[in-house]
């Protein structure tokens, strides 16, 4: 409405039907109304806006309040005084303070601008200082380009009016300096599309307002006493341009912070300024080749356009110097992050292995000692169960300074995972022992966590390799870990030395080693092989299913008790290796077990919980089934405690991808480790395995018959088979019967025993 209202009085101006003094009086007032309109606008719309979006709508309000007196004074002498407005006058004060407020208005508008994440406050005020320098750089330019061409032999010709002229032609100037910055902005700058449309009507209204000041100093260059009413048409269009810019308001949701500015945007950085300086330089070059001399203003206009451009350097010059030191500050964090723990600050596995890996060199080659400390805490999952996962964050920040505090600043103290610490240290063998014991007595220390005192020990296990022996540092961490593990067995919060005669509790010092080679090559030749335990109906005692377990009797060092070649896998990151096996094995004998009871069972197959989500789980699943030809309804994946899931949303999406392929999945030792009801919560499982701990209904009657009653419910709700682990007498059998439970496994039905002596008890 009103760009129509500036339409229909520009017609009836530039029309001719009304006497002079009444057009002076229409043409005046326009101005007048429409520079009101933009203050009243801006003003009103700032009240229900807030940060940069009302700064500068206050800004250009006030501007614009500015502009308005000038043109009242204007007015004034225009209509009323037998006068000529003299120059300068208070007239121009007024128009020239819109420049200035609006310089301040595009700077802010500028700042509300979002930039990239990356960017720092400083550099976002060399930004607005190199958008200055720009816009500076270009109307100087052009300035000289002008006076050269044009502009110059108009003040000549009119030399009287010179000193107006020199007060004209400062309006046009600064709202060709504000037009270029608006340019800039959209050029060089990534605008939201939300800011351009106020961006676009304020760079329209002040082009409106620069060509009519434009037209105002070429009429008082050539001496012209008045302007015509078409060509104030930019004092009115402009300010309500101006008046539509401030109404319109982006989104009141903030946006989305843009991408680092493009290539392309970079170079249209850099050189767009310097267009319009290249062309008045190669214009300089060419009169001074032909003979004419440069005027003042060409040399004074040119030396302020050199000095703005090795000013603009200077900004440029000290904000690359800044973007350096940003790059370098960010790829030292980034390396940093790579190669530390972010919970502790220690080395992380992979510095450390680096780190162990240039120790066994120097060990090899210069038969330098090297010793190394495998420290894990015990019964850590207490705290985390007691206090919450955030207690035992701080308990292991605080665990990792008391151990950097026991070694010497050259040893390594990193964290492998979890509670699990190492130490590296280099120098005399007897050193890491007194280590080791300094080392327990500083945790046995009691803790302060929330308030809570938290006592914890450590069990920490000790490998110094001999001068002759060429180990690697895989080999060095399993000998430490094993160490350490024969610690736990012996009653926790003891130092072990690995040495002849000292393992993990199954009698042969080099079982890490043996079940690295056993698990990384073929297995069966190895030793292992699988057993099947019977899972029955408590009503009949029939055999429904079967659990795969992994069983390991080494040619050398034995039959290897399962709880500790399972550790001992786990730790070495071998668990894949076994868990895959047993999978392709039950697959294969799933044929052979359906001859032995006569009917087709299920098979059940135990799996680690961290790989859940993983690929190569579902690969190695795809493998085993299609190899075998079992039909994936026969096959179920019990995920074991062995790790806790980290990611259970991830976790979720792989088991629903599972029973996609018609494979069921169950939640393995259900009540114990980290299988609880949050598991239960989030996997979509078809079974449920109670753990012994809640099937044992002997010990506590009352209290285990409330807890086993509350899950069946919980799983009968949500259509959740249970089995029933631990079963091992009657009357258990029979009591967990009465309860509703269905389903059990345990030493009353048979241990697990090779598939060759399975017997068929099919009801």
């Amino acid at each position: 409405m009103t760009l129509i209202a500036v339409a229909v009085i520009v017609g009836v101006n530039s029309s001719g039907w009304l006497p002079a003094r009444a057009v002076a009086v229409l043409d005046n007032g326009a101005q007048l109304a429409a520079a009101l309109a933009a203050v009243a606008t801006c003003a009103w719309t700032t009240r229900r806006l807030t940060g940069a979006e009302r700064s500068w709508r206050r800004l250009m309000a006030l501007g614009m309040a500015g502009w308005a007196l000038g043109q009242l004074i204007w007015s004034w002498y225009q209509i009323f005084s037998t006068e000529h407005l003299p120059s300068p006058s208070l007239a121009d004060f007024g128009y020239l303070s819109l420049p200035v407020f609006a310089l301040l208005a595009l700077l802010s508008i500028a700042a509300s601008v979002p930039r990239p994440a990356a960017a720092s406050p400083q550099s976002r005020h060399r930004d607005r200082a190199v958008l200055v320098l720009d816009g500076l750089i270009v109307v100087a330019s052009l300035l000289v380009l002008s006076w050269a061409t044009v502009l110059g032999a108009v003040v000549e010709a009119g030399a009287e009016t010179r000193e107006a002229f020199a007060v004209a032609i400062a309006h046009p100037i600064t709202d060709l300096v504000l037009t270029a910055i608006v340019v800039l902005m959209f050029s060089t700058r990534p605008v939201p599309r939300a800011y351009r449309p106020q961006l676009s009507l304020l760079g329209l209204g002040l082009v409106a307002l620069s060509l009519s000041d434009c037209v105002y100093a070429y009429l008082v260059a050539t001496g012209a006493e008045s302007m015509s009413p078409l060509a104030n048409t930019g004092f009115i269009a402009g300010p309500a341009l101006i008046a539509l810019a401030g109404s319109a308001t982006v989104d009141r949701q903030p946006p989305e912070p843009v991408p680092a500015p493009r290539r392309r945007a970079d170079w249209l950085h850099l050189l767009v300024p310097y267009v319009p300086v290249i062309a008045t330089g190669l214009l300089v070059v060419v009169r001074a080749l032909s003979g004419h001399r440069l005027s003042n203003v060409e040399i004074y206009v040119g030396w302020l356009g050199l000095g703005l451009v090795v000013a603009r350097q200077m900004v440029t010059l000290v904000e690359n110097t800044a973007l350096l030191a940003r790059v370098s500050e960010g790829q030292q964090r980034l390396a940093y992050q790579a190669f530390h723990d972010p919970l502790t600050g220690l080395a992380n596995r992979a510095l450390f292995r680096e780190r162990l890996q240039h120790a066994v060199d120097r060990h090899r080659l210069h038969g330098q000692p090297v010793a190394l400390l495998f420290v894990d805490l015990d019964d850590f999952k207490l705290v985390n169960d007691g206090l919450g996962h955030a207690a035992g964050d701080r308990l292991l920040r605080a665990v990792g300074d008391r151990l950097q505090g026991c070694v010497r600043r050259d040893d390594a103290v990193a964290r492998l995972g979890g509670d699990e610490f190492a130490i590296l240290l280099d120098g005399d063998p007897t050193v890491p022992e007194r280590v080791g014991e300094r080392i327990i007595a500083a945790l046995s220390e009691p803790f302060t966590v929330d308030a809570h005192t938290v006592r914890v020990s450590a069990s920490v296990g000790v490998v110094v390799p001999d001068a002759d022996e060429m180990l690697t540092p895989d080999s060095l961490l399993r000998r430490a870990d094993a160490a350490m593990y024969a610690g736990k067995r012996r009653g926790k919060g003891l130092l072990v030395r690995y040495e002849a005669g000292v393992s993990d509790g199954s009698g042969d010092p080099h079982l890490p080693d043996l079940l690295a080679t056993a698990l990384t090559g073929d297995p069966a030749s190895a030793g292992f092989e699988v057993h099947y335990q019977p899972i029955v109906r408590f009503e009949d005692a029939a055999t429904v299913a079967v659990e795969a377990l992994a069983r390991w009797s080494h040619p050398v060092a034995g039959a290897v008790d399962p709880d500790v070649f399972v550790k001992v896998a786990e730790r070495a990151g071998l668990v894949a290796n076994l868990d895959d096996f047993v999978l392709d094995r039950a697959c294969g004998d799933a044929a052979a077990l359906a001859e032995t009871y006569g009917q087709a069972i299920d098979v059940h197959v135990n799996v680690s919980a961290g790989r859940l989500g993983r690929p190569e789980l579902e690969a190695a699943l795809d493998r085993a089934l299609a190899r075998h030809g079992l039909r994936p309804g026969r096959l179920v994946l019990e995920i074991t405690e062995t790790s806790r899931i980290v990611d259970l949303t991830g976790a979720a999406a792989a088991a629903r991808r599972i029973r996609a392929r018609g494979v069921r999945v169950a939640l393995d030792d259900f009540g114990s480790g980290f299988n609880a009801l949050a598991q239960l919560h989030a996997l979509p499982v078809d079974v449920v395995k109670l753990d012994a701990a809640l099937t044992d209904i002997e010990t506590e009657p009352e209290r285990a018959e409330a807890l086993c009653r509350s899950v069946l419910a919980i799983c009968a709700e949500l259509q959740v088979a249970v089995v029933a682990e631990g079963v091992e007498t009657v009357s258990r059998a029979g009591a967990l019967a009465r309860l509703g439970c269905r389903l059990g496994q345990g030493y009353l039905y048979g241990p697990p025993r090779p598939i060759q002596g399975l017997t068929a008890s099919v009801g």
